[in-house]
């Protein structure tokens, strides 16, 4: 029987956020829609990590211009979207031409995945993922991450999904435990993390196949977004590039599903004795 490899493909789309109807901090404590130019200018200030900020299309003046200021020396993602769109996130409340959206948690640092590693005595084993969007898929792979003693997870700052309160939940806890780096290049991180040692796995549908890989060593292993895969910048940068062998009728793997089952490869041969 001829064998089939996976890609990814986008099973739904991101979960829509909402605001309360009223300026600043939302009342329900699981949401992280922060609304209103007061708002937004405390929650830049308080020093917790932010995912992104919508402004309205063209409102580009007065104290919104500073606040943009302030998020740009951030190097936050800024998105400048119609009213209707802001409206909609805020849920009719008076935002103010603009809203951010803050992190369930704060993240940590590379260099903190790593020292966790080497508190450990291991060596490192960390997940990239290259633009996964779905914050369900996302949070499933934190759990997978956590299960599979992952020391870290790391994402890029823009176009991906990052720790909202949607991820947080999918992870069922497993986001309490695993430390989460949010990276502003991935080509150019692969390229530091080699230089301490690791291999890089990329996981595409043209690899060989994961049953004959050598998951030894220090362990990066790649996932790519459910709709295009890994970036091809990204794919060179890595060492290998790894597949599933499928046998039934389809021929692709949610991204979230295929990355349990690399992860727990890679656990398996960390592990046996």
């Amino acid at each position: 029987m001829e064998k089939k490899n996976f890609k990814h493909h986008n099973s739904r789309k991101g979960a829509r956020s909402s605001g309360a109807k009223r300026e600043g901090f939302r009342e329900e404590p699981d949401e992280n829609v922060i609304f209103g130019r007061n708002a937004v200018r405390e929650l830049l200030a308080s020093g917790r990590d932010i995912e992104k900020v919508y402004i309205q299309l063209g409102d580009r003046e007065g104290s919104v211009n500073q606040l943009l200021g302030i998020a740009a020396e951030r190097k936050l993602p800024i998105h400048e979207v119609d009213r209707t769109k802001l409206d909609s996130i805020a849920c009719g409340g008076n935002h103010q031409g603009i809203i951010a959206i803050a992190a369930e948690r704060n993240y940590a640092t590379v260099e903190e995945i790593l020292a966790f590693a080497e508190e450990k005595g291991e060596k490192p084993f960390i997940i990239i993922l290259d633009g996964v969007e779905d914050p369900h898929n996302f949070g499933a792979l934190i759990r997978s991450a956590e299960c599979s003693g992952a020391h870290g997870v790391i994402i890029p700052k823009r176009r991906a999904v990052g720790l909202t309160s949607t991820a947080v939940k999918a992870s069922a806890g497993a986001a309490e435990h695993m430390k989460v780096a949010k990276v502003t290049n991935l080509a150019s991180t692969i390229d530091e993390l080699k230089e301490r040692g690791l291999w890089f796995y990329a996981a595409d549908m043209d690899g060989a196949s994961y049953y004959d890989t050598d998951f030894s060593g220090g362990v990066a292993l790649v996932m790519g977004s459910e709709g295009f895969g890994i970036s091809r910048l990204v794919k060179e940068k890595c060492d290998f590039v790894v597949s599933i062998p499928l046998y039934g009728s389809v021929n692709s793997l949610n991204v979230s599903c295929a990355g349990a089952v690399l992860m727990t490869e890679v656990a398996r041969q960390r592990n046996r004795k």
